[in-house]
C-alpha cells in the first residue's frame, strides 16, 4: 500500500485541483438552495485526502533513494516535452507543508468569511492555489515548474482582487499581476533559451549538462539573470517587491498562504536552479545583492508601517531576502531550513492578525490597544509566532538563523552582520506592534473585542502547538546541530540580537507623534520608510513615464505614418481608377493591343538580363 501511494504521489497536486473543479456548481450559482458552504467542505475533504496521501508517501520515502517519475506530455521529432516528478523526502516534505498550511488556512477561512457571498469562489481559488504549490514542490522539470508558476500568478491576481467591488482592491490586483508578469516574461525567455542550449528542461538532465557546459560570459550572464527574474518577482524581492504590500488588500486567509508558502515557492525553484546558476558568477552576485538590499530595506520599511498586515508583509520580503543570500552563496540547507521555519511562524502570525481584523474591523495599529486580556488565544498566537520567527531560543527560527550564522561565520562575516541586523530589526518591529495592539488602554474599536469563534481558534491553536514542536521535528529529521560542535559565540550573538531588538522595541516611546512626527528630520525619515524609499514614485517618473511616452510615440507613428501610407495607397488607387475610366473607349481591339504591348514589355524585361 505504501509503495503504491509512493508511486502515485503525483496525484497529491491533483486533489486540490479536483476540489476546485467540483465547486463549480456553487461558484457559478447553479446550486443555490444549499448555500456556498458545501463547496468549502468539498475542498476541505480533498485537502485532507492530499494531506493523508502525502504523509504516507513521506514516511515511505524516508529510507529510500529519490525516485523520478517521467510523464511524457508531447513528443514530435526531436521535441520531447515531459513532466518529471521528484519523489524524495525533500519534495514530499515540501508538499506536506503546503497541504498542512492549506487545510489550516481553509478551516480558518470558514470562520473569517462565514457571511461572505463569494465563499465558494474563494475556496475554488484556494484549491488552485494548493494544487499549484503542491505541484511545484514535486516538480523536477523547469517546464512544469514554469507552468505552475503561471497558475500561481493567476491565482494571486484573482485572490487579491476577490472583493472586486472596491476600486483599491482592483488596482492592487492589477499592480500585483503586472509586477509579477515582468519577472515571468524574463523567466520565460530564460526557459526557452535554456531549452535551446541544453536540449532538455528536466532538472536532472540540466544538472548533467551544467557540469560540462561551456558558455560565453555574455550568454551565461544573460541566461542567469533571466532565470532569477521570475523567483525575484515571486519572492517580492527588490525591485519587484511592491506587489506583496498591495496584495494585502485580499482576504486574510489567502494572505496566510501567500506570506508563508506561496512566496517560498519562488525560492524553492531558485534552489532547484542553483546548480545551473553557478555557470554565471554575475547571477550569483546579483542574487546576493538583491537579497541583501531587500532584507535590510524591508526590515527598515516595516518599522514605519501602521497597517498591521503590511507590517508583516515587509517582514516576509526581508526573510526571503535572507533565503536569496543563502542561495547565492550556495548554502541551500540554510535556505530550506529558513523557508520551513518561516512558513510556520508567519502563518501563525497572520492567523492572529486575521482574528484581530475580523474582531476590531480595522487594520490600523494606532486604533488598537488592550487586546491581550480580551483575546488571550490571539495574543498567545502572535507571541509564539513572533518568537518562532525571531532568533529566540529554542524555537525553529533560532535554529534556522543559527545555521546561516554558522555557514557565513568564517568566510563571509559581513553576511553574519546582515543576519543579525535583520533579526534585530524584526524583533524591534514585532515588539512595537505587540505593544500597540495588545498592551496599553483599548481604543474605541478594541474596547469590546471578543475572542474569535472555534472555526478560527482551532487552526490557530493547532498552529501554536506546531510552532512549538518545530525543534522536535528538526531533531527527528536530524537537522539540529551536535551540541559538541556548536559555535557558542555565534549562538550567543544571535540570541543577543533578538533580545536587544525586543528590549529596544519595548523601550522606545510610542505615541501618536511617533506614528506621524512633525519634526523635519524625523518626519523625513518616517516618510522615507513609510513610502518604501519612494520606490513607487521612482517607478512613476522612470519606468511608467518611459512606457507612457513610448506608447504615445507608437500611437502617433501608427496613426500618422502607417495609416498615412495605407491611406495614401488607397487614395492613389481610387484616383488612378477614376482617371482610367475616362480613357476607356469600349473597343475590343484596343484592349487586345494593350494586352499584347504589356506581354511584349514583360518578355523584353525577362530576356534583357540574358543579353
Amino acid at each position: 500500500m505504501q509503495e503504491f501511494l509512493l508511486q502515485a504521489s503525483w496525484w497529491i497536486p491533483c486533489y486540490g485541483l479536483i476540489g476546485a473543479v467540483l465547486t463549480l456548481p456553487w461558484l457559478t450559482g447553479y446550486i443555490r438552495r444549499t448555500g456556498p458552504r458545501p463547496a468549502a467542505y468539498i475542498n476541505l475533504v480533498m485537502t485532507v485526502v492530499a494531506l493523508i496521501h502525502g504523509a504516507i508517501a513521506f514516511q515511505a520515502s524516508l529510507h529510500l533513494d529519490p525516485q523520478p517519475i517521467v510523464l511524457h506530455w508531447f513528443k514530435a521529432a526531436d521535441l520531447d516535452l515531459s513532466f518529471m516528478i521528484d519523489i524524495s523526502p525533500v519534495s514530499l516534505g515540501a508538499a506536506e507543508l503546503v497541504t498542512g498550511m492549506s487545510i489550516l488556512a481553509q478551516i480558518f477561512a470558514l470562520g473569517y468569511m462565514e457571511k461572505d457571498w463569494g465563499l465558494a469562489r474563494f475556496f475554488a481559488l484556494m484549491g488552485f492555489f494548493e494544487g499549484a504549490m503542491s505541484g511545484l514542490a514535486l516538480s523536477d522539470s523547469l517546464f512544469l515548474s514554469y507552468a505552475l508558476l503561471e497558475i500561481l500568478t493567476l491565482s494571486t491576481y484573482l485572490l487579491v482582487g476577490f472583493w472586486y467591488a472596491q476600486p483599491l482592491v482592483v488596482t492592487a490586483a492589477r499592480d500585483a499581476f503586472l509586477t509579477k508578469r515582468v519577472g515571468d516574461v524574463l523567466l520565460l525567455m530564460g526557459v526557452v533559451a535554456l531549452a535551446t542550449i541544453a536540449g532538455t528542461l528536466n532538472f536532472p538532465d540540466l544538472y548533467e549538462w551544467a557540469e560540462t557546459a561551456t558558455l560565453s560570459p555574455t550568454v551565461s550572464t544573460l541566461l542567469g539573470l533571466a532565470l532569477i527574474a521570475g523567483p525575484t518577482g515571486k519572492c517580492a524581492q527588490f525591485p519587484l517587491h511592491l506587489w506583496l504590500d498591495e496584495a494585502m488588500e485580499g482576504p486574510n486567509p489567502a494572505s496566510i498562504l501567500r506570506n508563508s508558502v506561496v512566496v517560498g515557492c519562488g525560492a524553492y525553484i531558485l534552489i532547484k536552479l542553483q546548480p545551473i546558476l553557478i555557470l554565471s558568477p554575475v547571477a550569483s552576485i546579483a542574487i546576493v545583492v538583491l537579497g541583501t538590499m531587500t532584507a535590510i530595506g524591508a526590515s527598515l520599511v516595516a518599522l514605519a508601517q501602521i497597517d498591521i498586515k503590511r507590517t508583516l508583509s515587509h517582514s516576509t520580503s526581508a526573510y526571503l531576502g535572507l533565503v536569496f543570500i543563502s542561495i547565492g552563496m550556495q548554502w541551500t540547507n540554510f535556505a530550506l531550513l529558513l523557508l520551513f521555519a518561516h512558513a510556520i511562524a508567519k502563518a501563525l502570525q497572520f492567523m492572529s492578525v486575521g482574528s484581530i481584523i475580523i474582531t476590531s474591523s480595522t487594520q490600523d495599529i494606532t486604533e488598537m490597544g488592550g487586546l491581550w486580556s480580551r483575546m488571550p488565544a490571539t495574543t498567545t498566537a502572535y507571541v509564539v509566532g513572533s518568537a518562532g520567527l525571531v532568533g529566540l531560543l529554542p524555537l525553529g527560527g533560532f535554529w534556522a538563523l543559527r545555521e546561516g550564522v554558522n555557514a557565513f561565520w568564517y568566510d563571509n562575516p559581513w553576511l553574519v552582520a546582515v543576519l543579525l541586523l535583520v533579526n534585530l530589526l524584526t524583533a524591534v518591529n514585532l515588539t512595537r506592534v505587540f505593544r500597540l495592539v495588545f498592551l496599553g488602554s483599548p481604543h474605541a474599536k478594541t474596547r469590546r473585542a471578543p475572542e474569535v469563534g472555534w472555526a478560527m481558534a482551532v487552526p490557530m491553536v493547532s498552529l501554536i502547538v506546531l510552532t512549538l514542536l518545530v525543534p522536535a521535528m528538526l531533531q527527528h529529521l536530524y537537522l539540529l546541530p551536535d551540541w559538541a560542535y556548536l559555535n557558542q559565540t555565534a549562538v550567543l550573538l544571535l540570541a543577543l540580537s533578538g533580545l536587544i531588538g525586543c528590549v529596544i522595541g519595548a523601550s522606545i516611546r510610542l505615541t501618536r507623534v511617533w506614528s506621524r512626527p512633525i519634526q523635519a528630520p524625523l518626519k523625513f525619515l518616517q516618510d522615507l520608510l513609510a513610502y518604501d524609499f519612494y520606490v513607487e514614485q521612482l517607478y512613476r517618473v522612470s519606468v511608467v513615464w518611459g512606457v507612457n511616452v513610448l506608447s504615445k510615440a507608437s500611437a502617433w507613428f501608427d496613426r500618422y505614418v502607417v495609416d498615412g501610407i495605407v491611406n495614401f495607397v488607397g487614395l492613389a488607387s481610387i484616383l488612378s481608377g477614376e482617371s482610367l475610366k475616362y480613357s476607356i473607349s469600349g473597343q475590343s481591339q484596343i484592349y487586345v493591343l494593350t494586352i499584347l504591348l504589356g506581354i511584349s514589355l514583360l518578355g523584353i524585361l525577362l530576356i534583357y538580363p540574358m543579353w
